[in-house]
Order: structure tokens, then sequence, then C-alpha cells
């Protein structure tokens, strides 16, 4: 089996310290994501300088596009990003003019989501989800578990490249053993810590314990 990506989301509210933890564990990881807050603070030049950072790494683009998907998708290719996210709740019209610009697409799905709807992603060529536990559930305590793993094993059967996000810590890898995860997303677990470079490497050291 493949074994996933690892994915680190920039969320910083400067672009100076995004490329400070950049710089450190970004050499670790597979994907450097510009998150919606680096976005908004920065704009495209945060797309920009990681694509200068990292030439041969996927750069995301995290706008959570919910209208206006071929001109947001266009200003995401042009500064250098392979992927852009779309909010699960844009229409059908939207995501189809963002994927005739660029090819990598992710919806993020949050509330407005149904599995209607995910027929309908892939009728139109989107093949990739974002899927994130419940915030409810983060902040009541709970962790992820079966109700997350079935739904993720679904949309993988329905043909879509799945990211997990929310809340991930080293603990939660081991709870997708055995399903074809295409990337772990991490945001605080590695930005926040002292030594990102470190908690990158432990994250990919205890991906590959299962997946060899």
């Amino acid at each position: 089996m493949t074994k996933p990506n690892l994915q680190i989301a920039l969320d910083q509210n400067s672009l100076a310290d995004a490329v400070k933890i950049a710089h450190l564990a970004g050499p670790v990881v597979d994907i450097v994501e510009a998150g919606t807050i680096l976005e908004l603070q920065a704009g495209q030049q945060s797309i920009k300088v990681l694509r200068e950072m990292f030439p041969e790494k996927i750069i995301v683009s995290d706008t959570k596009c919910a209208d206006a998907g071929s001109t947001v998708a266009q200003n995401s290719k042009d500064a250098g990003a392979d992927f852009m996210t779309v909010i699960d709740s844009a229409t059908i019209a939207t995501m189809k003019s963002a994927k005739s610009i660029l090819a990598g697409i992710q919806v993020e799905l949050y509330s407005a989501w149904n599995w209607d709807l995910a027929k309908k992603w892939r009728e139109i060529g989107i093949d990739q989800v974002i899927y994130h536990q419940s915030r409810d559930a983060l902040l009541a305590g709970e962790v992820w578990g079966k109700k997350d793993l079935d739904i993720v094993k679904e949309f993988i059967d329905m043909g879509f490249k799945v990211s997990v996000t929310g809340g991930l810590t080293l603990d939660t890898i081991k709870l997708f053993k055995g399903v074809p995860v295409y990337t772990f997303i991490a945001g605080r677990a590695i930005t926040g810590k002292e030594n990102p470079a470190a908690a990158a490497r432990d994250f990919q050291d205890e991906i590959r314990k299962y997946w060899a």
C-alpha cells in the first residue's frame, strides 16, 4: 500500500512567520499548504514564496473557494499552486469552472455535503476530498472513531483520494492502518512545536510504521 503524504498547513498570521516554519519543516513533509489565514494576510505572495522555496513539492492553495471558481483557480495556478481547495457548499458550477483551470481541485468537507453531491463531484472529474473530523467532536474531547473511518473508506471506494485533517496527533495515525489515505494534514501539531522539523519527522516515522 502506498505511503500517505504528510502535508503541513501553514496558517500563520504573517508570511515571515510561515517562512521560518517552512524553512525548518518543509524539507521533511511531502506537501506544503498556504493556509487560508496565511492567504488572507499575504495573498498570492504566500503561494509564490512557497513555490520558490520548494520547486519540487506539491503546493496547496487553501482558498476554500465558494464562488468565482475559474478566477480563483487561475490566480492560484499563476502563483504556483498545484492544488486548490473549494468549500463543500460551493455550487457544482463553481467547482466545474475551477476544475477547468486547475486539475488539482480538493473539496473540503464540512457540513454541506452528502453522498449525492459527492457523486456529482466525481461526474465532473473531481477526485480529491478533504475530510475533517467534526469541530464539535474535537471540542468535546472526542477522537477519530469508526464513523469517521467508515466515511473515509466510502469516499475511497467511490474513487476519491482522501486527505484527513482535524486535530491529528501521532496517536491518530495508527487508527487508519490498512486504509489507503492519500494525505495526512497537520497544522499546529507541527507548526506549534518548538522544533517543527522534528515534529514533522515524528509524523513521517509514524506513518511509515503502518505503510511500508
